[in-house]
């Protein structure tokens, strides 16, 4: 669900991405489609009348491993066709697109139409396999269809990010965790044959909960390519306090614990009111934790001018090939490019970015093969002299960045 629900998270690194992505996944466990169905479940795999704990607990995760089974290769999917979603990211038309699609599935998840499959074909489905092992692995497999009108919003968001990433281990490993958070309460149930809370109105609080964050995923991503919407964000006590005390009012105004199917204008206008609330301060805060708190001075010429800019001048320079879609690059900015103890160091080099969010852009095609940039980030340094002498392919902590650029004449 990219700093969006899932993006400010899964952009520094594979153990915040599998953590993120585990937590959406038992979210999407604890809603109306899948909650009250897991006690059902485990019975009919046979969970329920194992002899042991020990073989109901493999019983358990036979289930879990055929929900891994059945997500993982989506995520390597959307990992393998991050090109061409890169290609399409070029167009605004298609960032509107997506952005209008993540708040069209945020209102599905406020009640305003239901994600269903047909009644018939999710009876077939949860009779499939029968009890047993390899019974429990093909139900499994195809969990992710039955509770699809609430996993649908979710992995929308997360399949996004993964195609961002154009990485097909990312994907698997994001995808694994989420199967892993979405079949957890069923290995609970199933091993323990413990009884889970009953279903209720905090289901519905859960649905809820889970919009508001598609509609800062919607924001975000729309702010990718249109950085007006985020500009207004900036880092400081103050900023976040306010942004903070939107989110307060907002859940009192009803944002989570209220629904739109409730009788009187009065509940409407206030859950409303509380969701546009929430998602505002909540967008802010992502945005502010999302930007750099001392910005170095950039260039965006073209990089061979620069070069010999430096060259004539006996400095260093360094050249940050970015894009827009790209949660590494970003995190660069945030963290290494605008730590305190780098900065002084990096203002002795030439500094020129080149914005790689349209490859298919001729002159920013031409460089980029010009210095055989095939991914990204990609962050070139050089010397004094014009020879490069490093290349950074993935994100990298200050310190080591600082060490190795003072050994740069």
């Amino acid at each position: 669900m990219a700093p969006d629900a899932f993006t400010e998270a899964l952009s520094r690194g594979p153990l915040y991405a599998a953590l993120a992505a585990l937590a959406g996944g038992f979210l999407v466990s604890l809603t109306p489609c899948v909650y009250p169905m897991i006690a059902v479940t485990v019975s009919i795999f046979g969970a329920r009348q194992a002899k042991s704990r020990w073989e109901g607990a493999l019983l358990s995760l036979s289930f879990v491993l055929g929900i891994v089974a059945m997500f993982v290769p989506i995520g390597v999917l959307a990992g393998l066709s991050g090109s061409v979603f890169g290609s399409a990211l070029q167009s605004s038309w298609v960032i509107i697109g997506v952005s209008l699609l993540f708040l069209a599935l945020a209102a599905s998840l406020f009640g305003a139409f239901e994600l269903a499959l047909p009644a018939g074909l999710t009876n077939r489905l949860a009779a499939i396999g029968g009890i047993g092992h390899k019974g429990a692995f093909l139900l499994g497999l195809v969990c992710g269809l039955i509770a699809s009108p609430c996993t649908g919003p979710v992995l929308t968001g997360i399949l996004t990010w993964i195609a961002q990433t154009r990485s097909a281990p990312l994907g698997a490993l994001a995808m694994g965790a989420f199967a892993l958070g979405l079949g957890f309460p069923f290995f609970l149930v199933g091993t323990f044959a413990i009884q889970l809370p009953k279903s209720g109105r905090w289901m519905v609080h859960v649905k809820s909960a889970l919009g508001i964050v598609l509609i800062i995923v919607a924001l975000h991503f729309a702010s990718t390519a249109f950085p007006a919407i985020a500009s207004w964000a900036k880092p400081g006590s103050w900023f976040y306090g306010a942004a903070g005390l939107a989110c307060l009012v907002g859940l009192a105004l009803g944002a989570v614990h209220r629904e739109f199917s409730e009788l009187g204008a009065g509940v409407k206008v206030a859950k409303a009111s509380g969701v546009a609330l929430v998602s505002a301060g909540g967008f802010a805060l992502v945005a502010a934790l999302g930007q750099p708190s001392h910005t170095p001075s950039w260039r965006f010429e073209d990089v061979e001018a620069v070069r010999a800019e430096a060259l004539a001048g006996g400095k260093p320079l360094l050249v940050d090939f970015t894009a827009a879609w790209c949660g590494a690059c970003k995190q660069l900015d945030r963290k290494t490019f605008s730590s305190p103890d780098v900065q002084p160091e990096l203002n002795r080099f030439f500094k020129v970015k080149v914005d790689a969010t349209n490859d298919d852009d001729p002159k920013v095609a031409a460089t980029m093969e010009k210095y055989n940039v095939v991914g990204l980030p990609t962050v070139l340094v050089f010397d004094s002299t014009g020879k490069e002498a490093m290349r950074y392919t993935d994100f990298v902590e200050p310190s080591p960045f600082l060490e190795a650029i003072r050994r740069i004449n």
